[in-house]
């Protein structure tokens, strides 16, 4: 599957500090830095496309963008991979309701994100995968699972048995009440009758009416969600990855799933060696969500003259695990931030830049803290204009070191 262009990225004169972040699974912060030559990887979640790219999205991908470029900016080459899950049943019901061939409003919401990704300056992956490309893979990793044994039959639907991992449940940390209850608020199957364990989950739905079908070897129909996103990981990156990231609401059971089915086809391997979430973005007063009705496509703010940088900026002033919630006033308040910084930087010299390019590489590279690395850029900005007091304009080649840092380290084009 076609990705997007990538904005052009400056390369900085001073190295920035090893990345650390806060690791789900532990609870505890973890440097993430891959040993001697090899790459960064990193897997993030992507879209399943029945709708337009809304501000709970945008905040994950600009977060797991900031790891990106930290990454590069502490000196490691990067390998990115994102999936498209273009085939689910959220796509498959949204076409029936408004009559579109279900792989036209997959092809049209996938475009859509390409186009908000790249508005947004947010580096495109290396491997960007459509369920439905990755399919071989996935029935690869499902006869691999049923080899060992962690594979039964219900109907004409495959489960996988979640007792198969010695690890399950360590990548959540949650007890089996809470499983339970998000297992079947989030697309699980709890109640099915034949299943072994309410919580073992489908890796191969069989074929039903009216629904797209591949053929396999367990008969026609198409993968489960989780075992996707395992396999697809797993062949582009490889076991034990830096890096799984995604939005909090995919802790359980999508990535505790996913970690599953990779440690039982390669025990002794873990699936990520951090595993690292978002928090989620609200708006009047409940989180976004489709079935809420309470989105804010970017989009539409795009479509209606919004700086795109400032849609960036609005987002980077909180803290990419925090839960929040988005008001139009932190947008027009980023726009206003945006002409400020701007106007700094057209003086050429300011106040020196030296400090507010240490201070943005260190808050970026401890836990992605962007909120920190904007106020260091505030700082300087009001040092250069003067805003309390007399202006500083004391370093002549200030606003070029800083514009780097701000593109390289926050992606915020000025």
């Amino acid at each position: 599957m076609r990705s997007w262009s990538a904005p052009e990225v400056p390369t900085l004169s001073v190295t920035a500090p090893p990345v650390v972040l806060h690791d789900t699974a532990s609870g505890a912060p973890v440097t993430v830095s891959p040993s001697g030559d090899r790459p960064a990887r990193l897997y993030v979640c992507g879209i399943t496309p029945y709708d337009a790219t809304h501000l709970g999205h945008a905040a994950t991908y600009v977060a797991f963008d900031l790891l990106q470029r930290a990454w590069r900016n502490a000196g490691h080459r990067v390998v990115y991979v994102q999936n498209v899950t273009d085939v689910d049943d959220p796509l498959l019901e949204r076409a029936t309701k408004v009559k579109v061939d279900w792989v036209e409003l997959a092809e049209r919401e996938t475009e859509l994100f390409r186009q908000d990704m790249q508005a947004l300056r947010v580096l495109p992956p290396d491997h960007y995968i459509g369920a439905v490309e990755s399919i071989p893979l996935a029935v690869e990793m499902i006869e691999a699972l049923d080899a060992v044994g962690a594979i039964y039959r219900v109907e004409t639907d495959l489960y996988y048995a979640v007792n198969a991992d010695p690890a399950f449940g360590r990548e959540s940390g949650y007890d089996r009440e809470t499983m339970l209850r998000l297992f079947g608020e989030r697309g699980g199957d709890p109640d099915r009758p034949g299943k072994q364990d309410p919580l073992d989950c489908v890796v191969w739905r069989g074929e039903r009416e009216g629904e797209p079908s591949w053929p396999s070897p367990f008969g026609p129909g198409r993968p489960g969600w989780h075992i996707e996103c395992a396999a697809i990981a797993r062949h582009h990156l490889g076991g034990g990855f830096e890096v799984q990231g995604g939005g909090s609401d995919l802790v359980f059971p999508h990535h505790e799933m996913c970690a599953g089915h990779a440690q039982v086809v390669a025990p002794g391997v873990p699936f990520a060696q951090v595993y690292s979430h978002a928090g989620m973005v609200g708006y009047d007063g409940e989180k976004m969500s489709k079935s809420k009705g309470n989105l804010v496509f970017v989009s539409a703010l795009r479509n209606s003259d919004i700086d795109p940088m400032a849609i960036r900026l609005a987002l980077l002033r909180h803290h990419f695990r925090s839960d929040w919630e988005w008001t139009d006033a932190e947008l027009f308040d980023a726009v206003d931030d945006l002409a400020r910084w701007r106007k700094a930087l057209a003086l050429g010299a300011g106040a020196p830049a030296a400090p507010v390019v240490e201070e943005v590489l260190a808050a970026l590279a401890d836990d992605l803290d962007a909120p920190r690395a904007v106020a260091a850029v505030d700082a300087w900005v009001a040092a250069t204009l003067g805003t309390d007091g007399l202006a500083d304009t004391s370093d002549p080649d200030a606003a070029g070191a800083v514009h780097a840092a701000v593109d390289a380290a926050l992606g915020l084009s000025l």
